[in-house]
């Protein structure tokens, strides 16, 4: 199990949209991948999970990734971070 800090850029943060393209990154890799801010963890292969947690522009938030492919999951979901959603 390997985490990562990422700092949310782009300018709604991950709502509708964003967190769309976000699960369908996370749903391409095998690993289970969670999404954790402050005290609260949630499946980030979940759309109503991620949406639950109301992260905003410029919140930092951990990704944490357990499987087979988990240091790719994390590498590629911190680069469509990084490009605020361009992916």
């Amino acid at each position: 199990m390997i985490s990562r800090n990422v700092t949310i850029r782009n300018s709604v943060g991950l709502h509708a949209r964003p967190a769309t393209y976000f699960i369908q990154k996370v749903n391409s890799y095998k690993s289970s991948v969670w999404l954790e801010n402050e005290d609260r963890r949630v499946n980030a292969k979940s759309l109503l999970g991620v949406l639950s947690m109301g992260i905003v522009k410029g919140m930092t938030v951990t990704l944490i990734a357990d499987g087979p492919d988990e240091a790719e999951a994390l590498e590629g979901l911190a680069a469509l971070v990084d490009s605020g959603f361009e992916d």
